[in-house]
């Protein structure tokens, strides 16, 4: 099973993260992570998607959301061709004597302390997957608290852009 990363500009109306969310679930697809924010104009909205799934059905999928009246552009996301990144805020206990260790990591990963008290330190990580993944397995050796993860958001390498493909 691969990860799959795609990007959906669609028209900002109504129901459209439903409809697109139910073609994931009727094609059985496990969705790991979605992004949506209106773009640079009202009239759109890009949602990006991280699932799991086979090469063949990803194609199917892929071809069943254009389709949908709303969908103007899907771009697919690989290493390759964008950049990608995740937002994490973790919060751990603030053990004193775990205190040094749970800094010393959070300096390694370049992650920042956005809120600290007597309970608990609130670290933010901003990375892709793989970092955020790692970080946790670190944190561990520690008491987590919360973690709160936004997801995948993707932009495609280079000048060429969502729009270059709409299918209106």
């Amino acid at each position: 099973m691969n990860r799959y990363t795609i990007a959906v500009l669609v028209r900002n109306q109504f129901g459209v993260l439903n409809r697109l969310t139910s073609m994931f679930r009727r094609r059985q697809f496990n969705i790991s992570s979605i992004t949506a924010s209106e773009t640079e104009t009202a009239e759109y909205s890009r949602i990006t998607f991280s699932f799991d799934g086979e090469e063949n059905g990803k194609q199917q999928l892929i071809n069943q959301l254009y389709k949908l009246p709303d969908v103007c552009s899907i771009k697919e996301l690989t290493s390759e061709n964008s950049l990608n990144c995740e937002l994490m805020l973790i919060k751990m206990k603030n053990d004193p004597a775990a205190r040094e260790e749970i800094h010393s990591a959070a300096e390694a990963f370049k992650a920042e302390v956005v809120d600290y008290s007597r309970e608990s330190i609130v670290l933010r990580v901003i990375g892709n997957s793989m970092k955020m993944d790692d970080f946790i397995s670190l944190m561990r050796d520690f008491t987590i608290l919360e973690i709160c993860r936004t997801g995948t958001a993707s932009l495609e390498k280079g000048s060429t852009t969502i729009r270059h493909t709409i299918n209106l």
